[in-house]
């Protein structure tokens, strides 16, 4: 299983960014893929996933309303729209993939803690 990240970059605050992960390697229709971040200082925290069996999208509170998580099942490939993006924000942001019921719960607050990881891309909030 391999999850390549794309899309991290440099943004102005309430601005807008679009990650990307690429999963290959990956066959397993009750597994959920989603986004991990871990600021500098920080503990990871989960972010959003959504489930690859009926695309349900799990958000933690710190991001439900601006954040929203999609997928492209024939590209194999899970997207992060990140709108009214704030200091707060900024991260390396990690692609996860594990079972649907183990990811949502590391996502609502539980332990920080996926099967299989990507390699992470930076996002900057900054002015």
């Amino acid at each position: 299983v391999q999850l390549v990240e794309s899309g991290g970059g440099l943004v102005q605050p309430g601005g807008s960014l679009r990650l990307s992960c690429a999963a290959s390697g990956f066959t397993f229709d009750d597994y959920a893929i989603g986004w991990f971040r871990q600021a500098p200082g920080k503990e990871r925290e989960g972010v959003s996933c959504i489930s690859k069996t009926d695309g349900r999208a799990y958000y933690a509170d710190s991001v439900e309303g601006r954040f929203t998580i999609s997928s492209d099942n024939a590209k194999n490939t899970v997207y992060l729209q990140m709108n009214s993006l704030i200091p707060e924000d900024t991260a390396i942001y990690y692609c996860a993939a594990d079972l649907t019921p183990r990811l949502a719960y590391a996502i609502r607050g539980g332990d920080a803690r996926s099967k299989y990881w990507g390699q992470g891309t930076q996002v900057t909030v900054s002015a």
